[in-house]
């Protein structure tokens, strides 16, 4: 099992997209784990491990695009290849909701990107969903809810 401390998505220039917290950070050690962490993996070169030590935890990441997706794990118990897998399924669901996804599709759908993000993990980063089907089905679902709502509220 994965305990997911936080999901980041920096742009190649370094500026963060999406930023989810799964454990309680202060709002100082928030500002400083994302200046770090986006001077750290952007540093990187593309063949380097996806996988380094930081401070007390582990930070796991993919480039796919012009997006750096990064996630904080347990240092000791969590599986490294499972935070992976979730990164590119997260990425896959994104890219079939999206039509083939973009650093624009979030930057001007961030609430769909986090939608998608929250039917995967539940509050405490734990994993709760892996079906794509069923993910796109709720996100689709919550659209159509959505849709009738400023519908009604059009026609009232």
């Amino acid at each position: 099992m994965t305990d997911i401390k936080y999901m980041i998505l920096i742009s190649r220039q370094g500026k963060v997209r999406l930023v989810r917290w799964y454990h309680t950070f202060t709002a100082k050690e928030e500002s400083k784990m994302l200046k770090e962490l986006a001077a750290i993996v952007l540093s990187r070169k593309a063949r380097m491990c996806n996988i380094l030590e930081y401070h007390d935890h582990k930070v796991v990441y993919k480039r796919y695009a012009s997006l750096y997706f990064v996630c904080g794990i347990n240092a000791d118990s969590d599986n490294e290849l499972l935070t992976l897998e979730i990164i590119h399924r997260f990425v896959e669901i994104m890219d079939t909701y999206f039509n083939n996804v973009c650093e624009l599709d979030i930057i001007f759908n961030f609430a769909k990107a986090y939608d998608i993000l929250n039917e995967m993990l539940m509050c405490d980063g734990s994993l709760v969903e892996t079906s794509k089907q069923e993910i796109i089905k709720h996100i689709t679902h919550m659209d159509a809810v959505e849709t009738n709502d400023n519908l009604n509220r059009v026609f009232a």
